[in-house]
């Protein structure tokens, strides 16, 4: 315990101070001699999802400034690996092709991923389709209800449980579940609020259900038995959660809602 104790104590004096990490944590964190960090892109922000900018071919978003952020703490380059969801980020986690991301905390998703500290509180609803008559959460759990949902996520999980009586489409990534509604195909969208609110104006009228069927955390989160670069993420994001970083990041996405996670919180 002792030795755990000084080796926090030493993180936590790294990140402040700005200085490189220890030998063995850069082994783990940053193997290729960078910093890998896989994100979620979709067309609207949110504490998960990135956005690109067509014009620069640059992403932008919650995930980008933190992770941007941790490696010049490690002083290493940053690249970042896109993927369509975080369904897709968890099923590559033991390929070797990012070392940090974040992500939704769930328990299924505990079996691919190590999970940090929270810096997101999380919930999740319904956008529901123009001219769809479903005006409360509990009025989607009916027969004939189509619910789009990205594959593999923790939110579309969580509303396959809550909604048992409704059809469940699966989605490879945001753009198709937006394609899917404009098409008559699906009558909600199942994602956080924050997502659902970024996509209002590409759906003209369709509307975000008042409550939740989802209230979680979004969490920093590493490959499997990594548990130097764990340790290590997880310092970070308090440090990034007392500086203001992490606020910062949400209110530069015009993420002014969001809710930064209480310090010290893990999944």
């Amino acid at each position: 315990m002792l030795i755990a104790n000084r080796v926090a104590i030493g993180f936590i004096i790294a990140l402040a101070c700005g200085l490189p990490a220890e030998a063995d944590v850069m082994k783990e964190i940053a193997p290729t001699g960078k910093l890998r960090v896989a994100i979620a892109v979709a067309p609207a922000p949110s504490a998960l999802y990135a956005i690109k900018d067509e014009a620069t071919g640059q992403y932008r978003g919650v995930s980008v400034e933190l992770g941007a952020a941790m490696a010049k703490k490690l002083g290493v380059p940053v690249e970042f690996v896109p993927h369509l969801a975080s369904g897709e980020i968890q099923n590559s986690a033991d390929a070797n092709r990012w070392d940090v991301t974040f992500m939704p905390v769930d328990e299924e998703r505990k079996k691919f991923v190590d999970f940090g500290n929270a810096y997101h509180l999380l919930q999740s609803t319904y956008l529901v389709a123009p001219g769809a008559k479903i005006g409360k959460i509990d009025e989607v759990n009916e027969p004939g209800v189509r619910i789009g949902g990205v594959a593999n996520t923790a939110t579309f999980r969580a509303a396959q449980r809550s909604a048992p009586k409704a059809t469940f489409v699966t989605v490879p990534g945001v753009d198709a579940a937006v394609a899917a509604m404009k098409a008559g195909e699906i009558d909600c969208i199942a994602l956080s609020r924050e997502s659902l609110s970024g996509l209002t104006a590409k759906i003209p009228g369709s509307r975000i259900l008042d409550g939740g069927f989802l209230n979680s955390s979004t969490a920093i989160a590493v490959p499997k038995g990594k548990l130097d670069a764990l340790a290590y993420v997880s310092q970070f994001i308090e440090a990034a959660k007392a500086s203001g970083l992490v606020r910062k990041a949400f209110d530069d996405m015009g993420l002014k809602n969001s809710q930064v996670a209480p310090a010290g919180m893990k999944p």
